[in-house]
């Protein structure tokens, strides 16, 4: 079986990808790899307090991999971060990694042109199936999910801190994807068919932050030419650990 590691983000979709890799004959999961902003010791982009991850890949039987990013990492800085852990997986004996994506093309290629750089292959469960009947199914299988981060462009604060289920899906705006494949909100899952207990925790305060393009610089993750615009305003929900 192929050595493989998931590419971790602590949501639905990696939760439902990770479940039918662990069906899978061919590839042998056993390692979590996540992102962390090192200043605030959070999940990136999702703002998951680093102990709750912990918890996540204990409860899921899974060793987890940190890779620890600065706030304003650049995009030259961020792909030489990545290259290196995933040298560090090699070496390790990792040959496949796994991925949540359901349809966006653009990022799908951008990971398999840094994952042929280093000589690792692209697993994709999800790939090209339908969004409605994916979040279906993860509700069918008893997965318990909650946001913690929504896009203030497209959805209020009513809808930050929410359980994912069937009113959740019907309450959503017309144009937003039911599993937020365009970004119009992240998730924290607790428990699931995988998991050996549930991850104990309470909710906290509710935030909108907002952020803005630092500079124009070729290096910089948030550059921008006039005919771009990005979503740059979040409501965040903290979940305390238990």
């Amino acid at each position: 079986m192929h050595k493989t590691y998931f590419n971790w983000s602590s949501g639905k979709d990696s939760a439902l990808a990770l479940y039918k890799m662990q069906q899978s004959k061919t590839h042998k999961v056993d390692k979590l790899v996540t992102s962390v902003n090192a200043s605030f010791n959070r999940v990136s982009m999702h703002g998951l307090r680093l102990p709750l991850l912990e918890l996540q890949a204990e409860a899921l039987g899974f060793s987890l991999q940190t890779i620890l990013l600065d706030a304003d990492v650049s995009m030259t800085s961020y792909n030489e971060l990545m290259k290196s852990a995933m040298q560090d997986l090699i070496a390790e004996g990792y040959t496949h990694a796994v991925f949540g994506d359901i349809f966006l093309e653009d990022l799908k290629k951008y990971r398999e042109d840094k994952l042929k750089e280093v000589g690792v292959t692209g697993v994709f469960p999800l790939w090209k199936q339908d969004t409605e009947q994916l979040l279906k199914e993860l509700l069918q299988l008893g997965f318990k999910a909650i946001t913690v981060c929504v896009n203030a462009k497209l959805l209020d604060a009513s809808f930050c801190g929410r359980e994912i289920d069937e009113s959740f899906f019907n309450d959503l705006p017309e144009g937003v994807d039911p599993c937020g494949e365009n970004g119009e909100f992240h998730t924290f899952v607790y428990d699931g068919p995988n998991f050996a207990q549930p991850v104990a925790f309470t909710i906290g305060e509710k935030v909108q932050k907002s952020y803005a393009p630092t500079s124009n610089d070729d290096d910089n993750c948030f550059k921008k030419d006039e005919n771009t615009t990005w979503d740059t305003s979040f409501w965040y929900c903290d979940l305390i650990p238990k």
